[in-house]
């Protein structure tokens, strides 16, 4: 008798191309699915991932990559990402990836992104899905927890906000509070609250009118050089530098 290994196995070397598992995931409402071969090029994703990107055709997108679809920062970021798992062969699971709408109100979603192998166990490629943190809410339980805290920061990260009163808010200890977010997103409240606000810096910063001093006010750092301290710390260069670097790529584009 086969082993339950060797028949997985078996049933997956015998899938035809054409198979197409993850068409299952058009059926699932919310859930973005891509894959992406070791250039990190676009090389399947379901109908939810494509109109997501403003397409109405997976072969539309076929080929491409994220710098063709998404703004630089967002690019650089999911690039990041694609790069340690196919660097380390670990997965990345439930990374939060932020956007900004028009109001400059942050909305994030729940990324998990997996290396690809082939039969040999040689990487090839990353797969991956996504899904909005209003749906994640609503199925992952974690996120129960601290729904209403969520909801706070997403309001006011540019204010100060203390643990103690997302802690209260929620009515969880702050100990709780800080298992709640390194369970469900990898980090502290803490961390969390000056991602959004070093992601708002880095939007800002693109503007062609952004003075580093007023994007650091604005985000309720105390003076610029706390701001620099901290987007250095998270993005790897100084504010000055970044916004060299996307007035450069932008010339260079034109």
């Amino acid at each position: 008798m086969p082993s339950p290994e060797q028949l997985r196995d078996r049933f997956l070397r015998a899938l035809a191309p054409e198979s197409q598992f993850y068409r299952l995931l058009d059926h699932l409402p919310g859930i973005s699915f891509f894959a992406k071969n070791s250039r990190f090029q676009i090389v399947c994703a379901n109908q939810h991932f494509v109109e997501s990107v403003g397409h109405q055709n997976e072969a539309d997108l076929i080929g491409k990559e994220d710098f063709d679809l998404f703004p630089l920062r967002l690019a650089e970021n999911f690039r990041r990402d694609d790069e340690e798992v196919l660097t380390s062969g670990e997965a990345r699971l439930n990374l939060v990836e932020l956007f900004f709408n028009s109001q400059g109100i942050p909305d994030w979603f729940i990324t998990n992104k997996l290396p690809v192998r082939d039969r040999q166990g040689r990487l090839i490629g990353i797969m991956g899905t996504t899904q909005s943190y209003s749906h994640a809410s609503q199925t992952v339980h974690p996120y129960r927890h601290i729904e209403r805290a969520l909801a706070y920061i997403r309001e006011h990260f540019r204010e100060r906000i203390t643990v103690e009163e997302l802690a209260s808010m929620v009515h969880l200890s702050t100990r709780q509070l800080h298992r709640k977010f390194v369970e469900t997103f990898g980090f502290s409240p803490q961390t969390f609250i000056m991602k959004l606000r070093i992601q708002a810096a880095c939007d800002a910063l693109q503007q062609e009118d952004a003075q580093i001093i007023e994007v650091a006010t604005a985000l309720g750092f105390c003076d610029q050089s706390s701001f620099t301290q901290h987007f250095h710390r998270h993005i790897g260069i100084t504010p000055l530098k970044y916004q060299r670097q996307f007035r450069l790529v932008r010339k260079t584009g034109e």
